[in-house]
């Protein structure tokens, strides 16, 4: 018994009659009648009682046609979710987002919400090394990082560049990187990452020694050590628009050529899913109307 024979059962068993039924299903008769045959011995039972051209369902066909009817719903069904998986409609959907954040990021996912109501998204906060592993391990399928970083067996779409602020709980204007030398600071990030390798890097370039107190890789917590007055920090735009309610003072650093980049990265050369495809178009268009 297969899903044609139950099919062809069905519309027999609608029309009650076989030259109905092979009209209906645009086939000939003794195709048909040899469907009916088969499944009936198949079975081992009658299916039809057969009155002239009349054919009535015997107990053992109403049984057959009641479930046939809600296995080839079932099957619909199982077909349009499938269909949907595969235009974006529904699923689950598994990303990383750094733990810098990024500017527009609950924008984007609300949006993606509204279009995609059905796609259950799991978010992962974390640093960028961490997420490139967790893609490599196929725990997730894409991620929202910094740069730089180690790209090998990743492909990776670029988003925004961001201009970095150094935040204080004292109001200090104007000041530069040399300024900035002399005060105790709490790194976001931690060493050999993307954001800690771009400050130390802006330093280098100006013979200047960073004066690192702490490291700090959550940024809550950055910000509510500088909020106490432990030190200063140096941050991208985007954690100042997260963190825009603290009581905290912002600068813009002179002749710095302090610039932060972030992107989408997933995994090189594999199968990436529908899903996973909206939401890059969505957030390359998100920014691409940003920065217009």
């Amino acid at each position: 018994m297969d899903i044609k024979q139950l099919r062809y059962f069905i519309a027999i068993a609608e029309e009650k009659n076989i030259t109905a039924a092979a009209v209906r299903l645009h086939m000939s008769q003794p195709p048909l009648s040899m469907q009916l045959k088969q499944l009936e011995n198949e079975l081992g039972v009658r299916l039809f009682e057969r009155s002239g051209k009349s054919m009535e369902l015997t107990d053992k066909g109403v049984v057959l046609y009641q479930k046939a009817l809600q296995l080839l719903d079932s099957v619909e069904e199982m077909k349009n979710e499938i269909q949907e998986i595969e235009e974006g409609k529904r699923g689950v959907l598994a990303l990383g987002i750094n733990t810098i954040s990024l500017s527009g990021f609950s924008d984007i996912v609300q949006s993606f919400h509204r279009m995609y109501p059905l796609v259950s998204l799991k978010i992962v906060q974390n640093d960028s090394l961490y997420l490139t592993e967790m893609i490599k391990t196929r725990a997730i399928e894409m991620a929202f990082v910094r740069l730089p970083l180690e790209q090998r067996g990743l492909t990776y779409h670029h988003l925004v560049n961001e201009p970095f602020f150094f935040v204080s709980n004292k109001e200090i204007q104007p000041i530069s990187l040399e300024e900035i030398s002399r005060i105790p600071l709490i790194i976001p990030s931690t060493e050999g990452l993307g954001i800690y390798s771009t400050i130390l890097e802006a330093f280098a370039r100006q013979n200047l020694q960073l004066n690192k107190m702490f490291e700090c890789s959550d940024m809550h917590t950055l910000m509510e050590l500088v909020n106490g007055g432990v030190g200063g920090t140096i941050v991208p735009q985007s954690v100042l628009d997260v963190y825009k309610d603290k009581v905290l003072f912002s600068f813009p650093i002179n002749k710095a050529d302090l610039i932060s980049s972030a992107g989408v990265i997933w995994l090189e050369n594999h199968y990436l899913s529908t899903p996973a495809k909206n939401l890059i178009e969505l957030t390359k268009e998100y920014y691409k109307l940003s920065n217009e």
